[in-house]
């Protein structure tokens, strides 16, 4: 017997080895040639241009919505998603992602399939100007179904010491703004396949929210990644004033559960739920699966993928630049005390006629 009579092509591995060098070879940038073959990836923060650097780590999936990118056959966006989950979460605290590492299960490895979700991965690096260093690729038949796979990301970033992000400083009055999310993301997909599945819905057939697509291309549209943005916010006019505050991203938990993360407990957000134009994905699965607008916000970022608490006085120059590195921005919310025993997130507008 032979380890391929068992299920596992080591061929195949490596021949996936080779289609995605030149992929990890794209997204070089100083400090790492984001070479692949050896036992670890290296980087140098110094080659970098860090001074007193503090690296910081962060590691996260797709989730279910890969069980749409396989009932669909589409794998090239799915890695963005992953790389997206990582490196969102690291700028949040001020940082800058250095380099990504992936780690890709399937029960048989079928290298077209692996090359388009590597290619995926690759762009996201590209859009989060991270070098892929390094990854791994594990065949587990008997663990996985014929061609379910599941995928992980893992990113490191720094920030000088003196830069971090903490939110510490967030106090009454501040305002708060929002940035446009590209669609649902990659949360809530457990709900949306309900959704879908109690509809009758094809992924196949044109989306009902967006005729001119597929619903499973509808539903897969990537997630934006805003390193780049809020790099250029954060180190931009008013930086050094103290204009931005926090920055959340807008994951698993909603607004309810992700805005409490960068703030003082002494502290409540109120936000106004008409201020931001509400996508039709998000309109179509309200109406569709009787969803009720708590239960959206607190599942979906709804339209807003990034939440940035600012200084008043800087708001005007803060949304500026990121107008400038191409966000769309709404100032959606305030900054108030928080009373005893009244919640640290409020949402105003939620009414019988939301989202709209």
């Amino acid at each position: 017997m032979t380890y391929k009579d068992a299920g596992v092509d080591i061929d195949a591995g490596n021949a996936l080895v080779e289609a995605i060098k030149p992929l990890a070879r794209s997204t070089a940038r100083s400090g790492a040639d984001a070479g692949l073959g050896g036992f670890g990836g290296f980087f140098d923060p110094k080659a970098a241009g860090f001074r007193d650097p503090l690296l910081v780590a962060a590691n996260d999936g797709v989730g279910t919505k890969l069980k749409v990118a396989i009932a669909a056959g589409r794998h090239d966006t799915v890695g963005i998603d992953l790389v997206a989950m990582c490196v969102n979460d690291l700028v949040v605290q001020g940082a800058e992602p250095l380099f990504f590492l992936d780690y890709y299960a399937s029960g048989q490895l079928e290298v077209p399939v692996g090359t388009a979700i590597i290619e995926g991965i690759a762009e996201g690096c590209r859009q989060a100007g991270c070098a892929l260093i390094g990854g791994e690729t594990a065949e587990m038949p008997g663990l996985y179904a014929a061609g379910d796979y599941d995928l992980a990301g893992f990113a490191v970033g720094a920030v000088e010491r003196d830069q971090v992000l903490t939110g510490d400083g967030v106090t009454a009055g501040d305002v708060v703004l929002g940035l446009a999310s590209s669609g649902l993301h990659s949360n809530g997909f457990s709900l949306v396949r309900r959704v879908v599945e109690t509809a009758g819905a094809d992924y196949a057939a044109p989306a009902p929210f967006a005729p001119e697509k597929s619903l499973g291309e509808a539903l897969l549209v990537p997630t934006r990644i805003y390193v780049k943005s809020c790099l250029a916010a954060l180190r931009g006019p008013g930086a050094k004033h103290g204009g931005i505050k926090a920055l959340a991203h807008i994951t698993g938990g909603g607004f309810p559960e992700n805005l409490p993360r960068v703030m003082p407990k002494t502290l409540a957000v109120v936000l106004d739920g008409i201020t931001w134009p509400v996508p039709a994905v998000f309109r179509w699965l309200a109406a569709t699966g009787g969803i009720a607008p708590k239960e959206m916000m607190r599942t979906f970022n709804c339209g807003v993928g990034m939440v940035v608490v600012v200084n008043p006085d800087h708001a005007g120059s803060v949304r500026a630049a990121f107008e400038a590195a191409g966000e769309r921005v709404f100032e959606i919310g305030r900054i108030q005390a928080r009373a005893e025993g009244a919640p640290s997130v409020a949402i105003e507008g939620l009414d019988a006629s939301w989202p709209r």
